[in-house]
């Protein structure tokens, strides 16, 4: 049996709350510029070109203590490999100093033992070896605190290449009836079927023989570290835009429809009016629009994804009263939040253009399936990069809308 602990966070604690505060009153600094240039434009019809750059400027130290928020929060969610785990599993720890033999000298006898036949699909040996399960845990906890999408979605586990889920198309009939009149006989659901297979995603991390050497090297937090990021970066595009072949389907690759004419197997959208941009009057009134296009039901636990080019613009709008509808984190360790509801970068959503998609809403919990292949399987290659140990490390991921109810777009166009 394997215990985790948690993770500590005095360390990461005191410095997310002093870049929250910085957040905080840099974000004061920006309404009371932002003020100053709207009432030139107002009184000029065009604000000073100094006011424009400092609210530019102002903007872009927003942007850097928010990056700087989740770095520090990502750090303080990771728990270090080997220490502070406590393995009581023999089998578990004879895997582990396999895998230690392996990956530093080659020794692949010990693993060929352990594991029943090669990691790849009909490739032999050549396909690699399994990481110990709780470096491939913590390459899972890594991922979620990286990829934003992933941390919203429903992650599930699967042993198969592909995981297929049943949903109904219509239901059985239904209807009213008196306490002695007869009951005529419904129809039979209709039921289709949503598959999502899991697609090869690899990186491939180079180590020095010097490194493997060293016996101070956590070699296993070593690979999760260097892998986490390159996953993480592939992993949030294919999320967001990807087409499906050879890597997941991104909510933004299925068919869309104008919410009036919205129907099963599309995502609905709502377009602003205006291209490439909100419209100048009552600006807010289409992000409105967007939320409630959303049921109540999916509205509780829903959030907005856009990238930081967005967000800038969002930062700029104001609700009818005169109040900022962004709003900085509350506390360290929540993300910003637009008319309530929490605010997640995306850096693979699009920028604002004409006809593009760049804000999405949602209960992406509900709306949109992750399915990760059990194992990480790490292939040990001295040769191909000499004097240089490559290390092609793999797992297999899948995702696809599952709820095409649960997640809308803003379109920035006329319609």
């Amino acid at each position: 049996m394997t215990v985790l602990t948690a993770p500590e966070t005095k360390v990461a604690a005191p410095e997310s709350q002093s870049a929250l505060d910085t957040l905080m009153r840099a974000f004061e600094t920006y309404k009371e510029t932002n003020e100053t240039r709207l009432a030139q434009i107002e009184r000029r019809g065009v604000a000073d070109p100094l006011t424009e750059d400092q609210v530019t400027r102002i903007d872009a130290a927003l942007a850097a203590c928010s990056a700087r928020i989740a770095q520090v929060e990502t750090r303080g969610a990771r728990l270090p490999l080997g220490g502070r785990l406590e393995t009581g599993d023999a089998q578990a720890r004879a895997h582990g100093s396999a895998f230690l033999s392996y990956v530093r000298h080659g020794e692949a006898d010990g693993l060929k033992a352990l594991e029943a036949k090669a990691l790849s699909a009909g490739v032999g040996a050549d396909g690699g070896y399994l990481v110990p399960y709780e470096t491939e845990q913590e390459i899972g906890r890594r991922l979620a605190a990286l990829s934003p999408i992933r941390a919203l979605a429903t992650v599930r586990t699967i042993g198969a290449g592909t995981y297929r889920k049943p949903f109904m198309t219509s239901g059985p009939a239904t209807g009213w009836a008196a306490e002695t009149a007869a009951r005529p006989q419904t129809d039979s659901p209709a039921l289709a079927e949503l598959a999502f297979p899991a697609m090869e995603l690899y990186a491939m991390p180079a180590a020095t023989q010097t490194l493997l050497d060293d016996g101070q090297v956590n070699i296993e937090e070593w690979i999760a570290g260097e892998v986490d990021s390159a996953f993480a970066e592939q992993e949030g595009t294919a999320f967001v835009s990807g087409d499906g072949v050879a890597k997941p389907k991104g909510f933004l690759a299925y068919p869309k429809a104008a919410e009036s004419a919205w129907s099963w197997g599309s995502t609905g959208y709502v377009a602003t009016g205006a291209a490439g941009m909100f419209p100048a009057a009552d600006s807010s009134d289409v992000l409105l629009d967007l939320v409630y296009a959303l049921k109540g039901g999916y509205r509780q636990n829903a959030a907005f994804v856009m990238n930081r080019r967005t967000q800038s613009a969002v930062r700029k709008l104001k609700d009818a009263s005169g109040a900022y509808l962004w709003a900085p984190p509350a506390a360290a360790g929540q993300p910003a939040s637009l008319m309530g509801f929490a605010v997640h970068e995306a850096e693979a959503m699009p920028d604002m253009a004409d006809g593009a998609f760049p804000i999405a809403f949602g209960d992406f919990r509900r709306g949109y399936l992750v399915v990760d292949r059990a194992g990480v399987r790490v292939l040990r290659d001295p040769y191909s990069a000499k004097p240089y140990v490559l290390f092609y490390t793999t797992k297999r991921v899948g995702g696809g809308i599952q709820d095409f109810d649960a997640i809308k777009l803003l379109k920035t166009a006329a319609n």
